[in-house]
């Protein structure tokens, strides 16, 4: 994947992680704010580490 949409979606995940930090902390929730913020840095961590699957050449 390019890292123009790598960025991109790692824009979106941010933005989507603190927006449910901001809900659940408004909610009276405790635990489940940084759940939501940790996971967002895990997606995020993971796919910019972990390589992609391609696809094998056969030999024809």
């Amino acid at each position: 994947m390019p890292a123009k949409f790598k960025i991109m979606i790692s824009i979106v995940v941010v933005i989507a992680a603190v927006a449910v930090f901001y809900f659940q902390s408004t909610a009276g929730q405790e635990v489940t704010p940084w759940v939501a913020l940790a996971l967002g840095a895990f997606m995020i961590f993971a796919m910019w580490i972990f390589p992609e699957e391609q696809k094998k050449k056969s030999s024809k």
